[in-house]
C-alpha cells in the first residue's frame, strides 16, 4: 500500500492540477428574487437573450417574477414593451411595484402578428425589456426572438402555458411557475445545469 500523503503537502509542491475555475458570465441583470438568483449561473437574467416564464395558471405571481428588473430598467429611463398582454395592466399595481409608468409601453396587435411585434422591439435595441404573450410559437418563431434580443442587446419575457415545458426551446432561460405546491423551477439554464430544488413563491412574495 502506497503512503499517505496530506494533500496540502501535494498542492504546495505542485503536484496535484487543480484546474482553471469556471468562469460564469456576469449577471449584469440580477433577478431581484435572492432565491432565484443563487441557483442561476449567471445570478440573474441572461443578458440579452430570451428568458421563458411557463404557468400553468394565471395570477401566480408570474409578473412578481420580473417586476424588481422592471423597476430598475424604468428608473434607469429604459424603455418597457407590454407586446399583446392578455390583459390591462392595472397600473396601481405596477407603480406599487415601483415601475416607472412613463417608461412603459404597450402594443397592442393580434395574436397572429404579436411575435413579429416583439422581435421588431427587441430588434430596435431601444428598449430594456420586452413582454410578449404568443399564442401560437414554434421552435423557429422563439428562435428569431432569442436572435433578436443578442441584436438588439435586450431583455426578452416570453409567457407560454406550462404544457409547452415537455418541447424543446431556444431560450437561455426556462421557468416553470406551479400552482400546487406553489413554487418556481429552474427548467433550464444557459451556461449551467438547472437546478433541481424548486424555489416557493411564498418566499419572495
Amino acid at each position: 500500500m502506497g503512503a499517505v500523503v496530506a494533500l496540502d503537502r501535494l498542492l504546495q509542491e505542485r503536484r496535484v492540477w487543480k484546474g482553471q475555475a469556471l468562469k460564469l458570465p456576469a449577471g449584469a441583470h440580477p433577478t431581484g428574487l435572492a432565491g432565484l438568483d443563487a441557483v442561476l449561473p449567471a445570478q440573474g437574467w441572461p443578458e440579452a437573450a430570451l428568458s421563458e416564464i411557463l404557468t400553468d395558471a394565471e395570477g401566480l405571481g408570474e409578473l412578481q417574477v420580473v417586476w424588481p428588473t422592471l423597476r430598475r430598467l424604468s428608473q434607469a429611463g429604459e424603455r418597457i414593451v407590454l407586446v399583446a398582454p392578455p390583459h390591462v395592466p392595472y397600473a396601481p399595481a405596477w407603480r406599487a411595484a415601483g415601475v416607472d409608468l412613463q417608461w412603459l409601453s404597450i402594443v397592442e396587435t393580434s395574436a397572429r402578428n404579436a411575435l413579429w411585434a416583439a422581435e421588431q422591439c427587441l430588434r430596435s435595441g431601444s428598449c430594456g425589456a420586452v413582454l410578449c404573450w404568443p399564442q401560437q410559437a414554434d421552435d423557429r418563431g422563439l428562435r428569431r426572438l432569442q436572435v433578436a434580443a443578442e441584436t438588439g442587446q435586450t431583455l426578452a419575457f416570453a409567457y407560454r402555458p406550462l404544457r409547452e415545458a415537455i418541447n424543446p426551446s431556444p431560450a437561455a432561460l426556462r421557468l416553470a411557475l406551479d400552482a400546487r405546491p406553489a413554487q418556481l423551477r429552474v427548467l433550464k439554464c444557459r451556461g449551467g445545469v438547472a437546478s433541481a430544488v424548486p424555489i416557493s413563491i411564498a418566499e419572495w412574495q
